[in-house]
C-alpha cells in the first residue's frame, strides 16, 4: 500500500488508531465500481466482519454483499505454517436477488447478507458505554499492573502460609480467564485499608510492595507510572469487594456452544482478563447463558483468531433483553438454577471440561436445553424450529427498535 493510499484511509477513519489497512482495498474497490454493474471479491482476514471493526469500516461503504464464505482457516504450504483466519466476500453496487452464504461444505441461499455475514438486516452494532436495556452494568475486572509482585502463584502461597499463617488474612483467591475456566489456583495480596504498621510486621509483603513500586516507576506508560504512589494496591480497582457477581471470561474457545459463566462470592478477586456483573440475579444469569444471547454474541463479538472475544461494549451493552411475564421470569430463574445444580454433580471437573462439546455431561446439556427453551419463549421465539440466523435477525430488529427509543428519548 502506498503512502497516499494509507493517507486516504486515515482520512476516512480519523478516529481509528492502527487501523487494519485491509479496509482500504474494500474502499478503493467500492470507489472503482461506483455506478457500474461490476462485482468485486476479496479474500481477507475475518476481523473485518467482527466487533468494532464492522462499524468503523462498513458504514463508510455503499455496497451490497452478494455472496460470502464465513470464517475459515487458510493454511500456507510453508514448513512452519501460519494459520490465517479468513473470509471471502463478493460485493457490488447492485443488490442481487440470489445471495449465497457458504460455511464449510454448506451453501445456503440468503435473503440478505449483512456485514457480520449472517442472513439478517444491514444493521451495524456500535460500541457503547452502557446497556441499551434496563439491566445491571457489566464492568472490567481489576487491573494489577504490578509486574507480578502483588500476585502469588500456588507454590508461593504454600511457602508463605507455612512460614507465617497469619499472612493469609491479606491474601485472596485471584481469577483471570485461565484460573476461572481451568480451576487453576492463584492468589493476590489484597491490602486495601490495611494500616502501614501492620504491613511493617511482614518483610515478605514489604519487599513485594517495593518491587511493585519499582516496576511501575520504570513503566513506559505514563498511566501506569502514576500508580507507583500506591504500590500496595492494584493499579485499578473496579470490583465492589465483598459482593457476589457473575463472571464472564473475555476470551473463550469458539468450539464451545456456550461461553461458560458463573456466580461467585465476593471473596474472589478478578483481573481484567474477565468481566463481571456485580449484584446480578439468577434471572440475568439465565438470559446470558442462553442460546439467544450466545447467538447474538457469536454474531457481533470480535475474535482472537476464531475464539470468542466477549466485549461488554459491543456484546453486552447492545444486547436487546426481553420483557418476560412474571411466570416466564420465574421459569428462567428455575432453569438457570438447574444449570448450576447440574454443574455441582461434577465437582472435580473444570468449566473447560464441562463445556467441551465432546465431554459435556448429559445432565448439564439437558439443563441448558431447558433454559434455552424458557428464554426463547420469553422472547416469543419458536424454540422448535427457529435457526440461529432467524434468532439473530429478530434480535437485530429488536436492537434497532431499542436504539430508536434511546435516540428519541434523548
Amino acid at each position: 500500500m502506498t503512502k497516499e493510499q494509507k493517507k486516504d484511509v486515515e482520512t476516512l477513519y480519523p478516529k481509528v488508531k492502527n487501523i487494519d489497512y485491509v479496509s482500504c482495498w474494500y474502499k478503493k474497490a467500492s470507489d472503482y465500481i461506483n455506478n457500474t454493474s461490476i462485482e468485486s471479491c476479496f479474500v481477507s482476514t475475518n476481523s473485518i466482519t467482527q466487533g468494532e471493526t464492522v462499524a468503523r469500516m462498513w458504514e463508510k461503504l455503499n455496497i451490497h454483499i452478494n455472496f460470502a464464505y464465513k470464517s475459515f482457516i487458510w493454511d500456507s504450504e510453508a514448513s512452519q505454517k501460519a494459520h490465517v483466519h479468513c473470509v471471502i466476500i463478493g460485493f457490488s453496487n447492485i443488490n442481487k436477488d440470489n445471495k449465497f452464504l457458504y460455511e464449510g461444505d454448506k451453501k445456503v441461499k440468503a435473503k440478505n447478507i449483512n456485514y457480520y455475514l449472517y442472513d439478517a438486516p444491514n444493521i451495524i452494532v456500535t460500541s457503547r458505554n452502557s446497556p441499551i436495556s434496563n439491566v445491571s452494568k457489566m464492568i472490567y475486572g481489576n487491573k494489577p499492573a504490578d509486574g507480578g509482585n502483588l500476585i502469588i502463584e500456588e507454590s508461593e502461597y504454600k511457602n508463605l502460609i507455612e512460614k507465617k499463617p497469619e499472612i493469609s488474612k491479606y491474601i485472596k483467591p485471584l481469577l483471570g480467564t485461565v484460573e476461572f475456566l481451568h480451576n487453576k489456583k492463584r492468589y493476590c495480596l489484597w491490602l486495601e485499608g490495611v494500616e502501614p504498621t501492620e504491613l511493617k510486621k511482614y518483610p515478605e509483603i514489604i519487599e513485594r510492595i517495593r518491587k511493585c513500586k519499582e516496576t511501575r516507576e520504570k513503566s513506559i506508560a505514563e498511566g501506569i507510572r502514576k500508580f507507583a504512589n500506591t504500590p500496595m494496591l492494584f493499579a485499578q480497582i473496579t470490583q465492589p469487594v465483598g459482593e457476589a457477581f457473575i463472571i464472564i471470561p473475555r476470551v473463550s474457545s469458539e468450539k464451545r456452544r456456550y461461553v461458560p459463566m458463573a456466580f461467585l462470592e465476593g471473596d474472589n478477586i478478578v483481573t481484567d482478563a474477565v468481566q463481571i456483573i456485580p449484584n446480578a440475579t439468577i434471572y440475568e444469569f439465565g438470559i446470558l447463558t442462553s442460546n439467544v444471547h450466545m447467538s447474538w454474541m457469536r454474531t457481533v463479538t470480535g475474535r482472537l483468531k476464531s475464539d470468542y472475544r466477549y466485549s461488554k461494549d459491543i456484546v453486552y451493552n447492545n444486547f436487546p433483553w426481553c420483557n418476560p411475564t412474571k411466570e416466564q421470569k420465574e421459569k428462567i430463574e428455575k432453569t438457570a438454577k438447574g444449570i448450576l445444580d447440574a454443574r455441582q454433580l461434577y465437582p472435580n471437573s473444570s468449566l473447560a471440561d464441562l463445556y467441551n462439546e465432546v465431554t459435556m455431561p448429559p445432565e448439564l446439556r439437558k439443563a441448558h436445553q431447558e433454559n434455552d427453551k424458557a428464554v426463547m419463549e420469553s422472547y416469543g421465539f419458536c424454540w422448535k424450529n427457529m435457526t440461529e440466523s432467524d434468532c439473530v435477525a429478530e434480535l437485530m430488529k429488536m436492537y434497532q427498535e431499542k436504539v430508536k427509543e434511546l435516540n428519541t428519548s434523548t
